[in-house]
């Protein structure tokens, strides 16, 4: 094993993703197998984790367990950690990537159930995973919590006022979690700009590209480009790193 597999390695880790079975968290799915972990797909589609999982576990010789939940209900979570320690004893990596951003045309056409769904799926169902799995982690001496966030919590557009006040909320749970679970686990942010998932294909691009060419690299981002921040921080490459938000967005102004 060279220098850098040795640094970002994974294996024999256990990596449990949210919103594991599409766009972000496929790919970060399929990279912690890529490098040697056991992975735990979770998302309220058990057929799209399914067909994750046997992806994973046929190019990578990885296991997986496929786990169907919906993370902004409160009273699922439970089932979801003891099932991953049922099947692999331990989570060394949570990654709360599940998350929503529906759009609007009017603050007023925001209803309460919208504004509990958005603020349930990207904040309250993080916490909850993360006290569950945290003490867990701080029990057995080690662990690294990922919190995905959103440069929307930084530059908040009209159209997404919950989504973006739901995703600051998660950027201050990093920092107070990291104080709670420390020193032996570390709790970090990674925050994403615009990238081309399945959202995305909704965007009127043209529309965008004023805003796309005020990007330093005048682009949005692929998939795959999260990558290497996310194994980053799963791995002891950043083991000196908590508390910390880690911006991958090509350079927002």
């Amino acid at each position: 094993m060279g220098y850098a597999e040795g640094l970002f390695d994974l294996t024999d880790r256990v990596v449990l993703v949210t919103g594991g079975s599409r766009g972000l968290g496929r790919e970060m799915v399929l990279a912690a197998a890529r490098c040697g972990a056991d992975v735990v797909i979770a998302s309220r589609d058990q057929a799209a984790c399914d067909a994750v999982a046997r992806e994973v576990e046929e190019t990578t010789g990885r296991r997986a367990l496929a786990y169907a939940v919906h993370v902004g209900r409160w009273d699922q979570l439970d089932g979801l950690v003891d099932a991953a320690y049922e099947r692999f004893g331990k989570i060394d990596v949570l990654i709360n990537n599940a998350g929503m951003s529906p759009t609007y045309d009017s603050l007023t056409d925001v209803s309460e159930k919208l504004f509990d769904a958005v603020v349930n799926l990207n904040f309250k169902g993080p916490f909850r995973l993360s006290a569950l799995i945290g003490e867990r982690m701080v029990a057995a001496g080690r662990g690294s919590i990922i919190n995905v966030s959103s440069t929307g919590s930084l530059r908040p557009m009209a159209s997404i006022v919950p989504y973006a006040g739901a995703k600051a909320a998660l950027n201050a749970m990093t920092e107070g979690l990291a104080q709670a679970f420390g020193p032996t686990v570390r709790v970090n942010t990674l925050m994403p700009g615009q990238m081309r998932t399945d959202v995305a294909k909704a965007w009127d691009l043209a529309a965008m590209e004023p805003s796309i060419k005020r990007i330093a690299l005048q682009r949005i981002g692929e998939p795959a480009e999260i990558v290497g921040a996310a194994i980053f921080l799963a791995s002891d490459a950043s083991s000196y790193t908590t508390g910390a938000t880690l911006r991958v967005d090509g350079g927002i102004p």
